[in-house]
């Protein structure tokens, strides 16, 4: 039975291309794990917190020190962390805003992104803790950024790599709808990405 933990990031709802296409990703690997169970993360429904410095405070100061208020704190970070911990597949929803990620999803890995919790410093440097996990990424722009002129701006794809490699995640698929502002790229171009999506 497998563990799918489904991020959503788009504040945009029924219109969301992104969402449409992480709920086809979902949708295939539930085709394939019947079983499974999906938990829904949708970030702009729960929003997590800008990070401020009480937030900062609490992460690196020890649990026994923490004022009511960082208890509340730390306890919410330690369950957006819990879910990745418990997840055997991660779908992530990211649409690209203005040439990166939500700032919904920047937010989220504000509040996961923690020494001992999702990664560890040993005399090898950093090591990632949320290993043997399957990472799938449902990114959508109005531009190609995949391959030409404009692959150098994409810092959405790249950067959720890099905090999950971080994470100890290097499994990793990505599925593009792109052009999706494009004339006669546009039409088609969600369908396309759906219909490409394989569950290794």
């Amino acid at each position: 039975m497998k563990q799918i933990l489904h991020i959503i990031s788009s504040p945009r709802k029924e219109v969301s291309a992104s969402r449409k296409l992480g709920n086809s990703v979902v949708e295939k690997i539930q085709e394939k794990y019947p079983d499974s169970i999906v938990k829904e993360r949708d970030l702009t429904k729960n929003l997590v917190p800008l990070l401020e410095e009480i937030h900062i405070n609490t992460f690196f100061s020890p649990a026994e020190s923490h004022s009511p208020e960082q208890q509340s704190i730390n306890t919410y970070s330690e369950n957006l962390i819990s879910e990745l911990q418990e997840s055997d597949i991660i779908v992530i929803d990211s649409p690209m805003y203005n040439f990166s990620v939500p700032a919904t999803l920047r937010a989220y890995f504000d509040f996961t992104s923690r020494a001992g919790y999702t990664f560890k410093y040993d005399e090898n440097g950093p090591q990632g803790l949320l290993n043997d996990k399957k990472l799938y990424i449902a990114f959508t722009s109005g531009n190609i950024y995949s391959e030409g002129p404009y692959q150098v701006y994409d810092s959405n794809v790249p950067y959720i790599k890099n905090v999950f490699g971080f994470y100890g995640v290097k499994d990793v698929s990505v599925f593009r709808a792109e052009g999706l502002a494009i004339p006669g790229v546009m039409e088609s171009s969600l369908q396309k990405a759906i219909e490409s999506i394989l569950i290794d």
